[in-house]
């Protein structure tokens, strides 16, 4: 693993703790972020521990640059600051730990074997935070079908939400069991009854009126629209 901080006392008092664990090798440490880019070009250490303020550039853009490298290490950021910008930058960064200098030496050197297996672990005081965030968020709401949608019969239904999820018309009447022609005539009726003209916007209708808001959806909206318009006939 590989050490940046800006403050040598940190750095090699981290590298002292570090080194008298047996599964951790530490390959040096640095206060400079393009450094420490090079360094891990070099030496292909499998975890960087940093702290945000470094050298030459901060420690978030060395992350998000090491993040582009073709074997990019884990990332373990180690810093006094957990405001909610440091937390939700540093995430965004795709960091795979934070912890908070107050931690204690086995949490961070749990943070580091985390990290080696690629796993992610956050400080005790920021999972809180985020969990809190989380149950704060009003919770979705179920899709309410408009009457238009509401009339169609059931195979009707089923045959849009096919149709929705990017299926041809072969590919509907061979999964129903049913002839090409009964599937274009449940089509229609569908178009007539929603007042759409093709299948692109059937699609889009299909979506924003929670027609398919509770079927599986293996594809995405906009997937399905390019297809729709792709196969319409």
């Amino acid at each position: 693993m590989l050490i940046c901080d800006q403050l040598p006392v940190i750095a090699d008092g981290l590298r002292t703790l570090l080194d008298a664990v047996p599964d951790i090798d530490v390959i040096g440490t640095t206060h400079n972020g393009m450094e420490a880019i090079v360094l891990v070009r070099t030496t292909r250490p499998d975890v960087v521990v940093t702290d945000l303020n470094l050298q030459t550039i901060s420690g978030l853009e060395m992350i998000r640059r090491l993040g582009k490298e073709e074997e990019p290490p884990s990332v373990v950021v180690f810093t006094a600051s957990e405001d909610d910008k440091t937390v939700s930058d540093v995430l965004h960064a795709s960091a795979s730990c934070l912890l908070g200098k107050d931690a204690s030496p086995q949490e961070l050197i749990t943070a580091i074997q985390a990290a080696a297996a690629g796993q992610t672990m956050l400080a005790p005081s920021i999972a809180a935070r985020l969990v809190s965030w989380f149950r704060a968020q009003p919770e979705p709401q179920e899709a309410v079908m408009c009457p238009e949608v509401a009339e169609l019969t059931p195979r009707e239904r089923e045959v849009t939400r096919m149709v929705a999820l990017g299926m041809s018309t072969e590919e509907v009447a061979s999964e129903l069991i049913i002839g090409e022609a009964t599937v274009r005539t449940h089509l229609y009726r569908v178009r007539t009854k929603l007042g759409v003209r093709d299948r692109a916007e059937l699609v889009s209708l299909a979506y924003r009126t929670g027609l398919i808001h509770s079927a599986a959806q293996p594809l995405g909206e906009e997937r399905a629209l390019a297809l729709g318009g792709l196969r319409a006939s």
